[in-house]
């Protein structure tokens, strides 16, 4: 099986494979997400798409890292500084 882009191609775009996995792994993650909140199928599968956003450059490690830490605040509880008396 033929991989394209090849792997050596992305890490030209991000500095480790740990990061890429993550970055694609979160990226379509998201894809699948919006597809199913949207009712609309994606044209092909979430992470080859997530895995040719690296490809082209419009997937880089500021932009994952922007995602994830908006994804982080969304996570995380209004009240989280609060503490309950107990």
């Amino acid at each position: 099986m033929l991989l394209y882009p090849p792997i050596k191609e992305l890490l030209g775009q991000v500095p480790s494979r740990y990061m890429l996995v993550n970055m694609v792994a979160s990226r379509a993650r998201r894809l699948s997400s919006e597809a199913e909140l949207s009712g609309e199928p994606l044209e092909e599968k979430a992470v080859s798409l997530a895995i040719q956003e690296v490809a082209d450059g419009t997937l880089t490690v500021e932009a994952a890292e922007e995602m994830a830490a908006a994804a982080q605040l969304r996570m995380e509880p209004e009240d989280a500084g609060e503490t309950e008396n107990a």
